[in-house]
This record gives structure tokens, sequence and C-alpha cells, in this order.
């Protein structure tokens, strides 16, 4: 999914810091990656039910038999994906005999999956069973469809995102199972180092601080930016000023040169002319 830019400051060096000061302090960002994970699951669970509703009201509603076979199928068509995506998966890392366990139960999937298709087709009009009939995937609020084939089923459960979600959900899992207690551990530590006045930076703190820090570095590019652009300017007048000295130069040196020819023939004329009224005088 394109989340944008990480609010936090990634720095292997802060990195190192936290690690090290981690021995000697208990700074609770397990509580804070369960904020986080919880609102991005809420995120997702909106998704699907706003998708759902979407789909209760574009699509053409069944009756309760004929949902019921559809959902069948929808099962067993997720099954075979789920378990076609972990069969490529451990045969990708060498474990061939898993592999082709898989593949075998594959196989009697995809006949239990044959059978409830042709018990869905039976229950329902030819035309109407051609339209694709669409479900929400519960993990990712993606969507899927009764007629996808097995390849489009493997993509999907063997997708990154598909995959990452099971990863946040799991996560989540866990980490609530300790979240309260570690709440209750937070506030008492709070309350012995302050005496009473808490002082701890939690995740929308760190986040603001984040935030500040990218908006004084994004400041510092575009003074750089401003002050580059000025030195640019400052070049481009230079080079303006030297072009015109130089092209008034050159022009004052043309004129001179036009001064110094205009003369050379003014005085060509003069010599000439004395010339003539000395051979009239002889004569």
């Amino acid at each position: 999914m394109d989340l944008g830019e990480c609010p936090k400051i990634h720095d292997l060096a802060l990195r190192a810091d936290y690690e090290l000061a981690s021995k000697t302090k208990d700074y609770f960002y397990d509580i804070d990656a369960t904020e986080h994970l919880e609102a991005f699951i809420a995120d997702c669970d909106r998704r699907t039910t706003a998708a759902k509703q979407r789909l209760a009201e574009t699509q053409e509603e069944l009756s309760a038999e004929v949902t019921e076979k559809a959902n069948a199928v929808h099962e067993l068509a997720e099954q075979i994906g789920q378990k076609l995506a972990r069969a490529e998966a451990l045969g990708e890392e060498g474990m061939v005999e898993e592999s082709v366990k898989l593949m075998g139960e594959i196989d009697e999937l995809r006949k239990k999956k044959a059978v409830a298709e042709q018990e869905y087709r039976n229950s329902m009009p030819a035309s109407s069973y051609q339209q694709q009939k669409l479900r929400v995937c519960e993990v990712c609020s993606a969507y899927l469809g009764i007629h996808d084939n097995d390849r489009r089923l493997a993509d999907h459960f063997g997708g990154k995102l598909h995959l990452g979600f099971i990863t946040i959900r799991e996560k989540l899992s866990d980490l609530k199972k300790t979240v309260e207690k570690r709440r209750e551990e937070r506030g008492a530590s709070e309350r012995e180092r302050s005496g009473g006045r808490r002082h701890y930076v939690g995740g929308r703190e760190l986040d603001r601080r984040a935030r500040r820090h990218r908006e004084a570095g994004r400041e510092r590019d575009r003074d750089r930016g401003k002050e580059r652009e000025r030195d640019r300017d400052r070049e481009r007048d230079r080079r303006r000023s030297r072009s015109r000295s130089k092209s008034k130069r050159e022009g004052s040196r043309e004129k001179s040169r036009g001064r110094d020819r205009e003369r050379e023939r003014e005085s060509r004329r003069s010599r000439s002319h004395r010339s003539s009224s000395r051979e009239r005088r002889r004569d």
C-alpha cells in the first residue's frame, strides 16, 4: 500500500542509541506499537465494512440457500489459493516433500470445489450464474470473485499486501495480551520518576517532533535552494554586464575605426584636390 513518507526518523545512529539506552530504561514502545497497529487494522476493517455494504447495494440479492452455496465455493477457493501459495513458498525453500503433500491436499479441495460449483450452478439461472459474484477478503479488504481461478487466488493469498495484514493482525494479537499490564507499569513508572507528574513522550508526540524535524529540514532545503537561485541570478547579471561592457567596447572601437577611415578618405580627397589645382596652374 502507498502509505506515503514515514513520519518517524530513521537513523542508524539513533537506533544504536536507543538499543543502548533501553538496557537501563524501559521506554514502553510496545504500547505505541499497539496503538499504531490498532489504528491500522481499524482502518482496514472500515474499508471491509464499506466494501461489503457496496456489494450489498450493487450485486443482485441471492436467496439464503444460494448464498450459502456461493459461500461454500468461495471458502473452498480460498483454501486452495492459500495452500497453493504455501506450497509454492515451500518449494522455493527446498522443502519438496511438504510442498508435494500440500499439492495432494489441493487436488482433494479442487474436487470438492467442482462439486460445490455444480450445486451452485444448478441453483441459479444460467444468465445469473455468468455474473461475477464478489466477496471481500476479511484479512486485507480486497475483492475476490467466485469465478477467480486458482492462479489468481494464489497470487492474492501469497501477495505482500495480504501476508502483511496477516503479520500485523498476529502481532497485534500478541501485543494485546500484555498491553493493559504494560500500561499500568508505564503509569507507575512515570509517577515514580516524576513525583506524580507525567512527562512521558508517546507516539503522537514523537510523530509531532518528527514532523517538525522534517519541516525544519525542508525549510533549510528551501533556503539553500533560494540562495542557489540568488547566486545564479547574480552570476547571470555579471555575465550580462560583462557582455554589455564588451559590446560597448567593441562598438567604441568600431566607431573609432570608422572615424579613422573617414579621416583617411578625407585626406586622400584633399591631396587629390591639391594635385589637380597645381596641374591646372601649370597649364
